[in-house]
């Protein structure tokens, strides 16, 4: 089993703050593996398993547990000494009012807390406020593709151009490499896992009736990746296709979805006014396999795969991440942390000198000294363009 030791990393600098430590991310990313592997380090530091309170809420060994009550009430007759409790709940948005709980044994009680959940409720200006702050947040995201080529089972002769190409079509869910590379296994357990997100995280959560909209609204954005749209735009495409859907009901959908960490919304940037835009964006999927068992995963290989896939992982390295408007020229990514910032333009090649002055012009056109990259397929090595760096996609995500 992989320990992820970025995140595990995360949780153990985390440890007996007085800080709620929240876990979040798509069905099936590795959340309770996490929590599992931080349970046994805490073991590993001669903390009592007396002392450790797990509770997996997707188990039917806690179906009794209804509400914030039942989880309160349960967890203090499980403190049997003065010794600090280590609680560790997983999947905890399946308890009704769960919040309420967690703040009260905070407050009451000599513990540190950890949750995981399926929904961004978690993380809610709701719950922020009734938590005063008290929170410490680990986003997890599918298996860079790092990780993936560590566990998934490759033939002895395939190269890393070959690992990645399995990687760009079936994505990094973990439950990937234990499927012995059968396309036809992966392919139903990704149909299943997009269903199971549809059904729990959006349709029943949120009670929604028109799940046939759901799906072609879901499609759509699969085939608009890298594109920028508006729910009014959507929803006049809709509408030409017998639909009469409102845009508000559209963006209520697209919020939906974001929720459940199935897609990603990229705000655009203006650079000149150094400003957000709040019209247009565009739409990612957490995950390119998911993305192309929606779009058909005989097209994986496209231009909107390349992209879907380095924004991803630009936030799996904690960037956050604006499409760059600049006059009227676009900008891929801009990937920004505290003390840097670095402009991306994907391209699956630029050996045409047609597209290789495209990607360049939009870089050049920004007049500023921060870092300036083309990402591409093409087999470069240490590649300058009037300063621009060229680096081979494979290698960097294995960088």
């Amino acid at each position: 089993m992989l320990k992820r030791e970025n995140y595990l990393n995360q949780l153990i600098a985390g440890k007996d703050l007085n800080l709620i430590k929240v876990i979040t991310g798509v069905r099936r990313s590795g959340k309770s593996t996490l929590l599992l592997q931080y349970k046994a380090y805490l073991i590993e530091q001669k903390i009592s398993p007396e002392d450790i309170i797990y509770m997996n809420f997707e188990s039917a060994d806690w179906y009794e547990i209804k509400d914030y009550k039942d989880l309160y009430n349960y967890i203090k007759t499980q403190i049997k000494n003065e010794n600090k409790k280590y609680i560790l709940l997983d999947e905890i948005q399946n308890v009704e009012k769960w919040e309420k709980a967690v703040n009260s044994m905070l407050v009451d009680m000599n513990v540190d807390l950890y949750i995981t959940g399926s929904n961004a409720y978690l993380l809610s200006s709701e719950l922020t406020t009734l938590l005063a702050g008290r929170v410490l947040t680990i986003k997890i995201y599918p298996f860079s593709f790092k990780e993936f080529i560590s566990e998934y089972p490759f033939e002895i002769e395939e190269d890393k151009f070959s690992k990645f190409d399995k990687y760009l079509r079936y994505g990094g869910m973990p439950m990937l490499v234990n499927m012995n590379d059968n396309e036809q296994l992966i392919i139903d357990y990704l149909t299943d896992l997009k269903d199971v997100v549809l059904k729990k995280d959006v349709i029943n959560r949120n009670r929604i009736k028109d799940s046939v909209f759901l799906d072609n609204l879901i499609r759509y954005i699969a085939s608009v990746i890298g594109n920028l749209t508006t729910p009014n735009a959507i929803s006049e495409f809709m509408k030409k296709n017998g639909s009469s859907i409102t845009n508000e009901t559209v963006d209520s959908y697209l919020n939906m979805l974001e929720n459940a960490y199935l897609i990603y919304r990229l705000p655009r940037y203006e650079l000149k006014g150094k400003q957000l835009l709040k019209t247009q964006g565009k739409y990612y999927f957490v995950d390119n396999g998911l993305k192309n068992i929606i779009n058909g995963i005989s097209s994986y290989d496209s231009g909107s795969s390349y992209e879907n896939l380095i924004y991803i992982e630009l936030l799996r390295r904690g960037y956050e991440v604006y499409v760059g408007q600049y006059n009227d020229i676009e900008i891929d990514f801009i990937a920004i942390k505290p003390n840097e910032k670095v402009y991306y333009q994907v391209s699956r090649s630029i050996m045409d000198e047609k597209v290789e002055e495209r990607e360049k012009k939009s870089l050049l056109a920004i007049n500023d000294n921060y870092k300036k990259v083309i990402l591409t397929m093409d087999n470069v090595k240490n590649k300058q363009l009037d300063g621009i760096e060229v680096i081979n996609i494979v290698d960097f995500l294995l960088d």
